[in-house]
């Protein structure tokens, strides 16, 4: 009867007693359904929310509830056992939407691959948020950025590890520059984070210039730490405003020139999103190798 708690008077608030019921037996008990409801109820009691706030009777509702709650909540500690119900919880969504891995995608080049999806359910060394400059990812309720995707997909323990390093290095952080975490609940082992430049009106050389560093300093920060793949998103293209096209050329540009310089540079996923990315990056690409191609033909034959 106790694991069913959770399934009585839905649509009122939950009673403050799920330390004694919900966790009176194995978490891996827990129905989906049920581990969803005690994390809305948790975080509604940690902030004294849990009798104003009407919880929805649709499984959609609840999770954008769930979702805004964790969105909204600033980084500080919290109970073991949220954590091993949210984790599983994320673990389980996650399972649900499909992990993705490096084998499961055509190489586009050599060292380098083209995905279009999201980029939460990607089984890669590490994969890269666009960060802003506070790097304690996205307060907006369910905002459709990738930086709140990301960690609404982890779990409330990135924004706390992401506060810690924010605390330590006292400034805000600079454009250009990455900084490494852990992935917690999601497939991919680490996140870089790095904050890309905004775009106000006509892009300039230094906007094209800190983009690129973007892109360099994470290869450089993933090739430090041994990372084997990396995957990175559209880093300024959405909220940030730098052109789509322009974004994606500098991109393929700089991990070109970074895996020429690099012998153990990791390889590299260019994750898309939108459709008319997905198209940018494949004509780019095609491009390059088409006329690496031809380049390798001329010299080989003597043309060079």
């Amino acid at each position: 009867m106790q694991k069913r708690v959770f399934e009585q008077n839905r649509t009122q608030p939950l009673k403050r007693n799920y330390n004694k019921t919900a966790l009176s037996y194995k978490e891996d008990a827990m129905t989906q359904v049920e581990r969803l409801l005690f994390l809305i109820d948790y975080l509604l009691h940690e902030n004294n929310q849990a009798e104003t706030i009407h919880i929805p009777t649709k499984d959609i509702q609840r999770k954008r509830l769930l979702r805004s709650l964790m969105n909204i909540r600033p980084p500080k500690t919290v109970s073991r056992e949220f954590l091993e119900v949210q984790d599983a919880y994320l673990q389980e969504e996650c399972a649900k939407k499909g992990i993705i891995s490096l084998s499961d995608i055509s190489p586009a080049g050599p060292g380098i691959y083209l995905w279009q999806g999201d980029i939460t359910r990607l089984s890669v060394d590490a994969i890269v948020n666009a960060a802003n400059s506070a790097l304690l990812g996205c307060f907006h309720p369910c905002h459709g950025c990738i930086d709140n995707a990301i960690h609404s997909a982890s779990g409330v323990q990135l924004r706390l590890e992401c506060s810690h390093i924010m605390e330590k290095q006292k400034m805000e952080e600079p454009t250009g520059k990455a900084k490494i975490t852990n992935a917690y609940n999601l497939p991919c082992r680490y996140i870089l984070h790095t904050v890309g430049p905004i775009v106000n009106g006509a892009v300039t050389r230094q906007d094209q210039a800190l983009l690129s560093d973007c892109y360099r300093s994470c290869l450089e920060l993933a090739t430090a730490c041994q990372l084997k793949s990396i995957a990175f998103c559209c880093i300024s293209t959405g909220e940030f405003h730098f052109p789509n096209e322009t974004a994606a050329g500098i991109a393929i540009q700089t991990v070109q020139e970074y895996q020429k310089k690099q012998e153990n540079c990791p390889e590299v996923v260019f994750n898309v999103f939108k459709d008319n990315d997905y198209k940018i990056y494949k004509q780019l690409l095609e491009y390059d190798t088409d006329t690496a191609f031809h380049r390798g033909s001329a010299q080989k034959n003597g043309d060079g």
